[in-house]
């Protein structure tokens, strides 16, 4: 770019994201840089690889493939969409409508289950009869859950023609994780190379043609991609080897989550022949540095956290600059995000599992890192932890008015990796001292700040869920963990929540160092009891991964394990395999504990002795059966 050009400015978002709610990450940027009077656009090709593969057309094309490739017995779903195409065909645009919130009366016809083909992904429905065998989804919609229950029934639907994408056409996709094994934790850039220099499928034709499509509509000088987590890393790269090819003096450059965490240590040249730049932790300062430099108004020296390839060595440049305060980022924007385009998708029947997939949110955050950043599996040592900054809350509702104002929507996913309590009351008090009417939810530590009065407020404000670590659920182990609570906290605090009518949602771990069987039956005892209490409506079990950027994996020893060495890499380094001396199949655990939390959150066995879920000899709950009920009590 000529340093006496104006920038224009292009932020995108790589496939595959969210189908209900854009990804905040160039909303933030975006805001930010009008804030600073720079030409700034974005566009989601997330959302629009997805309409442009699932249409009328885009069917029809996966059609061609699939008998060009003579797949079309790959698996159940392939072979059903070969031999029912023209009912799929003439099924899918309204489909799209209807979960656009743009024809909501098709709700009947989809509930009356003689519209929609049923492939594979409809077969568990006949599990859920009720006690009559009929309708098998009358015990969670009712009889006037119309929209909700058609739209779960739109979800398998689209959910078959991911599995007819996946196995007639492309192994690799998925909606939320696209070709994620070829970008996680790989010490070598190879798998992505070889995938790149791979005749395009199907889906990368048409993730091209999006992108040339941006590149004319906005006629960008510099790029910026945001890849907030390996499944998002393939299509990333395809789009800036798309921008090269058409002009390769569009200037590229990369950011996000997944940098941040994984290429911290990057030294693969091969990367800059796709970017021109790769930049670390929070976008403002370096992005400002970076259109500096651009024009011609700094050396290359002076980038700020900052990846560039000189004489094909791989350079890290830091030029001591002080971070854009979190109050003075400006208010995110989600102009050329189309806001009537994404995808309301009900995969989980649970009320407050769906919130992931269900309805568009505005993400926002209330403070910049963790007020807490203790925890021993955290990344505690990274940025978006360890720098913990706040704004007041006339600055914070303020931002919420703006972008009330400009998107029409009134409902917010604050997405701090933990809302401090403190700042939450005082959001409170403020949106009620406006009258501003809200619906928010957020990510919390169960501490006992949460008092029943505070949640009230919290109500009362508009929070209508909160999710929050529970973790192992075992003291000994939340305390290894620094974790800051213990699970006779987390009963009384999750109760006051759901008193007070806010839904709770709680973050499940296994496979922690020294965890024990006995430690995981006792974990999924106090987890019953939860749900059996109402003290929680909705949970996730995570397998323990160790990160290089955590206490655990600076730290090995405190926690009784070892690390196994980790091969010399140029590309990424996150995840770090160890030994644990109980040598449990923490694996084996995982598919048990994940089916039992299904069937909790669904209603099912709350009351039988959880020994029930586990396809092991596993031994009797040392936990007492009314522990969490005396908790509350006390």
């Amino acid at each position: 770019m000529p340093a006496s050009q104006t920038p224009r400015i292009l932020l995108l978002i790589p496939p595959m994201t969210q189908l209900n709610t854009p990804y905040p990450s160039t909303a933030y940027l975006t805001g930010f840089l009008r804030s600073r009077d720079f030409h700034a656009e974005q566009s989601d090709l997330a959302i629009n690889l997805v309409l442009r593969l699932f249409s009328a057309s885009g069917l029809e094309r996966i059609h061609q493939a699939i008998e060009a490739t003579g797949r079309a017995q790959a698996s159940p779903s392939v072979a059903m969409f070969m031999e029912q195409f023209d009912y799929y065909r003439a099924t899918i645009d309204p489909v799209i409508a209807f979960l656009q919130g743009h024809d909501s009366t098709l709700a009947y016809r989809i509930s009356g289950r003689n519209f929609l083909p049923e492939g594979p992904r409809f077969a568990p429905l006949d599990e859920y009869l009720d006690p009559d065998g009929n309708d098998p989804l009358a015990w969670a919609f009712g009889s006037l859950g119309l929209q909700d229950r058609a739209r779960h029934l739109a979800t398998l639907y689209l959910n078959d023609l991911a599995d007819v994408v996946r196995d007639g056409i492309d192994p690799r996709f998925e909606f939320v994780r696209y070709a994620e094994s070829i970008a996680r934790s790989q010490a070598t850039f190879d798998p992505l190379a070889q995938a790149l220099a791979a005749a395009p499928t199907l889906v990368d034709e048409m993730l091209e043609a999006l992108t040339i499509e941006a590149l004319e509509k906005h006629q960008p000088t510099l790029v910026m991609i945001s890849i907030p987590f390996p499944g998002t890393v393939y299509g990333a790269f395809r789009i800036a080897q798309t921008i090269k090819a058409r002009n390769p003096e569009i200037v590229t450059a990369l950011g996000g989550g997944f940098v941040n965490t994984e290429l911290r240590e990057l030294a693969e040249p091969r990367v800059f022949d796709y970017f021109d730049f790769v930049t670390l932790d929070d976008g403002e300062r370096p992005t400002l540095a970076l259109l500096d430099h651009l024009a011609g108004k700094r050396s290359a020296e002076r980038l700020v956290r900052t990846f560039r390839r000189e004489a094909g060595v791989v350079r890290h440049v830091n030029f001591p600059e002080l971070d854009v305060p979190f109050g003075e980022v400006g208010t995110p924007t989600w102009d050329g995000l189309p806001p009537g385009q994404y995808l309301s998708v009900l995969d989980m029947l649970n009320p407050m599992h769906r919130l992931w997939s269900d309805g568009r949110w505005n993400k926002l955050t209330v403070a910049h890192g963790c007020y807490w950043k203790k925890c021993s599996f955290c990344d505690t040592s990274l940025d978006y932890i360890s720098r913990y900054e706040a704004a007041n809350a006339d600055i914070l509702v303020d931002r919420i008015e703006a972008i009330v104002a400009e998107t029409g929507q009134t409902g917010f996913h604050f997405v701090d990796e933990a809302a401090p309590p403190k700042m939450l009351r005082a959001l409170a008090e403020e949106l009620l001292r406006r009258n501003l009417a809200i619906s928010w939810w957020g990510n919390i530590r169960f501490e006992k700040s949460f008092t029943p009065e505070l949640c009230d407020l919290l109500a009362q404000s508009g929070c209508i869920a909160m999710s929050g670590g529970l973790e192992v659920a075992s003291d000994r182990l939340l305390e290894l963990m620094k974790k800051g609570v213990s699970v006779e906290q987390v009963a009384r605090v999750t109760h006051a929540f759901s008193e007070a009518g806010i839904l709770v949602h709680a973050y499940l771990m296994y496979g922690f160092p020294t965890q024990t069987v006995q430690d995981t039956v006792d974990a999924l005892e106090y987890v019953r009891q939860l749900f059996e209490n109402g003290c929680i409506q909705s949970g996730f079990f995570h397998r323990f991964v160790c990160s290089v950027h955590s206490p655990v994996g600076r730290n090995p020893q405190d926690y009784g394990i070892k690390l196994k060495p980790l091969p010399p890499t140029p590309f990424a380094r996150n995840d770090v395999e160890f030994t644990d001396p109980t040598g449990v199949d923490h694996d084996s655990l995982g598919q048990d504990l994940a089916k039992a939390l299904y069937n909790f959150m669904h209603g099912i066995g709350v009351e039988q002795d959880v020994r029930r879920w586990f396809n092991q000899h596993v031994p009797r709950p040392r936990v007492a059966k009314h522990f969490i009920a005396q908790a509350l009590q006390a």
